[in-house]
């Protein structure tokens, strides 16, 4: 009988600016895969440029590691998750959690971030973490003009 490997464990640590590519890399494939219906709007040049001169920049950034290579990615700008990105041959390992619970921590008066309302299993990963929606947009707030959900996680007191 043959056992099926252990994954390989993995470690949240704050992204540098020799994770760019790699990060780039988690956001497209993740985009792509998990999320086909939206409209393919950059190239991967164009994402490497984006992370590289905006995202690492400007927002606090996290990666999971695993196996020596960057398999999940969040970035906090001010009080909002702007990115909660995890390949999808590591999701349902606790990576996702794990960069939740860091981003939660770092902003502990609370945090929003926004999700497509066709993305079910993000939206239902949100609720079960204590995000609650408070406003749906009809997408023209965002470059895929994707309808999408706005929510808001406000610790009660204890909490974190």
């Amino acid at each position: 009988m043959t056992q099926l490997a252990e994954p390989a464990p993995f470690r949240i640590r704050r992204a540098g600016a020799g994770d760019a590519e790699a990060i780039a890399k988690v956001h497209r494939t993740s985009m792509r895969e998990a999320l086909p219906y939206l409209p393919d709007l950059h190239s991967e040049e164009e994402d490497r440029a984006w992370v590289t001169n905006i995202v690492l920049p400007h927002q606090e950034v996290w990666v999971a590691e695993a196996g020596g290579r960057v398999v999940g990615v969040a970035a906090l700008d001010g009080d909002m998750l702007a990115q909660l990105y995890i390949l999808p041959g590591e999701q349902g390992r606790g990576i996702g959690s794990a960069l939740l619970a860091k981003a939660m921590a770092r902003r502990p008066d609370g945090l929003r971030l926004y999700a497509f309302q066709r993305n079910t299993r993000a939206r239902g990963f949100y609720e079960r973490r204590g995000f609650i929606a408070v406003a749906f947009g009809d997408g023209s707030g965002n470059e895929e003009g994707e309808p999408d959900v706005l929510y808001q996680w406000t610790p009660a007191r204890g909490d974190v």
